[in-house]
């Protein structure tokens, strides 16, 4: 009996070998691990190989095709020739953003994003080049300007246009803003802090509504401005145009009573057009005050620049508008229609009386260096036959900004000389912005037909202007600045 069993155990020892009961067994194969993949380029902004890219600082961002970092090692940064990258390169999502300044008219711009800049866990992305040009330098600035200027007649005025022309684009004209209405106090302090006066001084005819013999402004005194010009100054004239805040309000000796803000009047630009309304009669009794100012200056030989109604769109021009996206000023509430019609309507209406020794500047608030948020103001220019020079004021913006904002109005307006209206800090006080110095701006490409800096009686510094000390002898020891001993009419 014991023999039949000794082939069964031995059937169930082979048959437990057989069924895998030895440890030598290998395991199943895993499922096969996902491959990384590294992320690829799907668009530049300039595009590759975009051949109209404003000079100047121009904004990079190249968009993969999934969420990208960036490499923690400072070294690694994308390669530029053409230009000169600025700061660092970062991500946000999907795209590397970074700057380069491109200073140079006709450039091509090449950039290399070296292999280890971007990736993602677990896989680097190729090496990426692309390039781009900067636009073509632009003909001789004053090549298509007019010979002469689009109201004026007195030879002095013509002589003063054709100083401002044959400069232009070689040498920049130096001015400073009066304090706060009609003298040279702040010229003085520039002379003393430098050595030289600007060429110009501004005065503004902000008071002109104030009643005669209120013993503190006499406009029909014109002595402070005629010896400037006799002195060799260029006189340039400006007019915060004040309203009464009503029909009723009484104008005081003290200059109380007036605005320019809409948002404290009742007066209308509309109704300043419409014959036997208040805004109407008022209108052109300030002009007929202005008018007396400058026959008695035309009659002296003097001949001014002249920029009334000054940023007239303010923030009317915001994409999205909000309570805050208005006008500033009364004279652009009412939209750019009425702003245009009163401008033509003083031009007309100054011809008429006579006046005939203005240079006149319109002076554009297009918000050009925020594209994304603001439209241009194209549509509230008055027209190539009422002025003869555009104007942008800028506060706080670098040279870099300021060949951005040069280049696109000159741009947009090519026929007309192009003149930084005011400058100054961005801020209440000395702590604010710094304005870009005046030899960067003019050495990048913005090259101003005139800069006039705004005054600041809190600024703290030797000028009481909106820029340091050291922005004006900059400026006033710059080859391409002209300073008053430099003028030549």
């Amino acid at each position: 009996m014991k023999r039949l069993y000794l082939p069964i155990i031995l059937l169930s020892l082979i048959s437990l070998i057989a069924c895998g009961g030895s440890n030598d067994e290998p395991e199943p194969n895993p499922e096969p691990t996902p491959t990384v993949t590294a992320p690829t380029v799907t668009s530049t902004s300039p595009a590759n190989g975009a051949a109209d890219v404003a000079v100047g600082n121009v904004s990079v961002s190249v968009t993969y095709d999934k969420d990208i970092n960036v490499a923690s090692d400072a070294s690694l940064q994308p390669v530029v020739s053409g230009g000169t990258l600025s700061g660092s390169a970062s991500r946000s999502g999907k795209v590397l953003s970074f700057n380069i300044n491109c200073p140079n008219y006709e450039t091509k711009v090449s950039v290399t994003l070296p292999k280890g800049l971007v990736g993602v866990k677990g896989a680097l992305a190729d090496e990426y080049s692309f390039s781009f040009t900067t636009v073509k330098k632009p003909e001789s600035p004053n090549a298509s300007i007019a010979a002469a200027p689009v109201a004026a007649t007195t030879d002095a005025a013509k002589k003063l246009y054709t100083f401002f022309r044959e400069n232009y684009g070689q040498k920049v004209v130096s001015s400073v803003m009066a304090n706060v209405a009609w003298n040279i106090s702040l010229a003085e302090k520039v002379k003393t802090l430098t050595g030289k006066y600007p060429a110009m001084n501004c005065y503004d005819f902000i008071h002109i509504q104030v009643p005669d013999g209120n013993g503190w402004i006499d406009y029909s005194d014109t002595k402070p401005v005629t010896e400037w010009a006799q002195a060799g100054g260029i006189v340039q004239l400006m007019w915060h145009f004040n309203v009464p805040k009503s029909e009723t309000t009484t104008v005081e000796k003290n200059g109380s009573g007036v605005t320019c803000s809409p948002s404290e009047t009742t007066f209308k630009a509309s109704n300043a057009l419409k014959q036997g309304t208040w805004e109407n009669k008022y209108f052109y009794e300030q002009m007929d005050r202005v008018i007396a100012v400058l026959l008695k200056l035309q009659d002296a030989g003097i001949a001014a620049t002249w920029r009334p109604f000054h940023e007239a769109a303010g923030n009317a021009i915001a994409k999205q508008q909000a309570s805050w996206t208005k006008a500033w000023f009364w004279w652009g509430y009412d939209g750019p229609e009425t702003f245009k019609q009163l401008w033509q309507a003083m031009f007309d209406y100054f011809k008429q009386k006579g006046v005939n020794n203005l240079i006149w500047i319109w002076t554009t608030q297009n918000y050009n260096g925020n594209s994304s948020n603001y439209n241009q103001d194209n549509n509230w220019y008055p027209g190539d036959n009422y002025c003869d020079m555009v104007a942008r004021d800028l506060y706080g913006w670098t040279a870099q900004q300021n060949v951005q904002e040069f280049t696109e109005i000159q741009t947009t307006y090519p026929n007309k000389m192009i003149v930084l209206g005011e400058c100054g800090w961005d801020g209440s006080d000395k702590t604010g912005k710094p304005q870009g110095l005046i030899s960067d701006c003019w050495n990048l490409g913005a090259k101003w037909g005139h800069f006039m800096v705004w005054y600041d009686g809190n600024a703290g510094n030797s000028t009481s202007t909106m820029v340091a000390d050291a922005w004006w002898k900059d400026a006033m020891q710059n080859a391409n600045v002209i300073t008053r001993d430099q003028v030549q009419l």
